[in-house]
């Protein structure tokens, strides 16, 4: 067998994903679109039946929107307007609004989920394609890396084989044994946590409140927030001498709720004690192993950006895998994987820690002082309307001299409610003024037109993961992009 490079050693797929959750799969996804040939191995038999991650923004709905599965999991999920941060007496310490508008995604800015239905949605579009297959109950054992591929061993439930690839993606969770196996070590940021998580089938929503709350109160900090599938869901922070076996008790849980007065409206799904973390690998690639989502980092959940940061590596990672195994781009193109999301991905933990650091405050005193301190910036109109942005990309594979280059390049939506996306499909685009008038544009043109003369730019070549390469002449675009990507698609 002759591989694309001109080897002629035998490989079963390009790519080997260890573990299917939301990122593994959707990257599957992003390289079976590209006509990479995929294969995802999952130890576990089956989706985990019960709810972790809650929420998914705009930028990574349109993310699944690529993957085939947005309207889906839009169709299970719940939009909230508010996210409110009160003190002990319910006092509004801070308010973001408009959480339900469009985003510059394309999608509402937040959607409450249901995380094993997005997961089937993923599952569902995987199967489409012939150049892609998951296997359940296949657990990684050890790899070996060389010049041209990396060979996994692989326990099945048919017994051990040898996966040949040309490279290996741990998306295999925090506790990954890609990571582990590669030596590669976590740069701790200083959160630890723990809290109980209770998930809730709802009755009668009536009874429940309709905004995300963070409580903050010093006797118990406490979060209450939306999901999709008729759910919602409580965390307690565990106070100190208290052990998981405690705060799992159904009678204690049931004190906990108490002051929700919910008894009736709810039933009980699941309670889990899960520790908040902070933390980041120091390595994403290490020759041809790499990771992504929580193998490669963990934030803690106040900003709702756990699975949100594993699909933007995915998105990331995905058109850069195939330029390389497709289009023949020199493999350092993967070595702009780190530097361009670990910014972002930092600057998404540092937000979520001053979040949880605001929710956590377990002294009185501290907890007085930090709603005094809001209240006078309340008073002098200087509360934030919403989370910090992210940074755009600032070094990688972008013209770093031009106008608008690294930012994020939105998704207008047209009237009858179509998404530039889906008229334009995958790959790079260079859109410049002349292309205005293609009857395929006339619905975006005016938008189009309009970021055009904010960046006096007369084109715009924008990436395959939806963030600006650089503005200006066309011909320049096109030649730098070939030249800094490797890639001709």
């Amino acid at each position: 067998m002759t591989d694309k490079a001109g080897s002629t050693s035998a490989f079963d797929c390009d790519v080997l994903i260890v573990g299917g959750g939301p990122t593994g799969v959707t990257l599957a996804i992003l390289l079976a679109k590209r006509g990479i040939k995929v294969i995802v191995a999952e130890k576990t038999a089956d989706i985990y039946p019960l709810p972790r991650a809650a929420h998914i923004d705009h930028e990574c709905m349109r993310i699944l929107q690529e993957a085939g599965a947005a309207d889906a999991v839009f169709a299970t999920s719940r939009r909230v307007a508010r996210y409110d941060f009160l003190n002990a007496k319910g006092t509004v310490l801070l308010r973001f609004d408009g959480s339900d508008q469009i985003g510059a995604g394309g999608w509402p800015a937040a959607n409450m989920i249901h995380q094993p239905s997005v997961e089937a949605a993923l599952r569902r579009s995987l199967a489409e394609y012939d150049n892609a297959a998951l296997y359940g109950l296949w657990e990684l054992k050890s790899f070996e890396s060389d010049a041209e591929g990396v060979s996994a061993r692989i326990a099945t439930p048919d017994g051990d084989r040898t996966i040949r690839a040309r490279f290996l993606v741990g998306a295999d969770g925090a506790r990954s044994p890609v990571r582990q196996a590669a030596a590669i070590a976590f740069d701790d940021l200083a959160f630890e946590e723990p809290w109980l998580v209770v998930d809730v089938l709802v009755d009668d929503y009536s009874r429940l409140p309709d905004a995300n709350l963070q409580i903050c109160d010093p006797d118990r900090p406490t979060t209450c927030v939306l999901m999709g599938e008729g759910r919602h869901r409580w965390e307690f922070m565990i106070k100190p001498g208290e052990t998981a076996e405690q705060v799992s008790d159904d009678a204690f849980v049931e004190k906990l709720l108490a002051p929700w007065n919910v008894a009736g409206a709810v039933r009980i799904e699941r309670k889990a004690v899960y520790t908040f973390r902070a933390r980041i690998a120091d390595q994403w690639r290490r020759d041809r192993v790499l990771l992504a989502g929580d193998a490669a980092h963990q934030t803690p959940p106040f900003a709702g950006q756990g699975m949100c940061s594993g699909l933007r590596d995915a998105a990331n990672l995905g058109w850069k895998l195939a330029a390389v195994v497709n289009d023949g781009a020199c493999q350092t193109l993967l070595d702009s994987y780190q530097p361009e999301r670990a910014p972002h991905l930092r600057a998404t933990i540092q937000m979520a820690i001053m979040m949880g650091r605001m929710v956590c405050t377990t002294s009185k005193w501290a907890a007085l002082r930090r709603d005094l301190t809001f209240k006078l910036a309340g008073l002098l109109g200087k509360l934030p309307d919403g989370p910090s942005a992210y940074p755009s990309i600032a070094t990688g594979i972008i013209l770093a001299e031009s106008p608008a280059a690294g930012s994020y390049f939105a998704q207008p939506v047209a009237a009858g409610g179509a998404r530039i996306d889906d008229c334009f499909g995958q790959g790079h685009w260079l859109i410049s003024r002349s292309d205005l008038d293609r009857p395929e544009l006339r619905a975006f043109a005016e938008y189009l037109g309009d970021w055009l003369d904010s960046h006096s730019a007369e084109a715009v070549l924008v990436r395959p993961d939806r963030y600006v390469f650089g503005t200006g002449p066309r011909a320049k675009l096109l030649s730098s992009w070939q030249a800094l990507a490797g890639s001709h698609a």
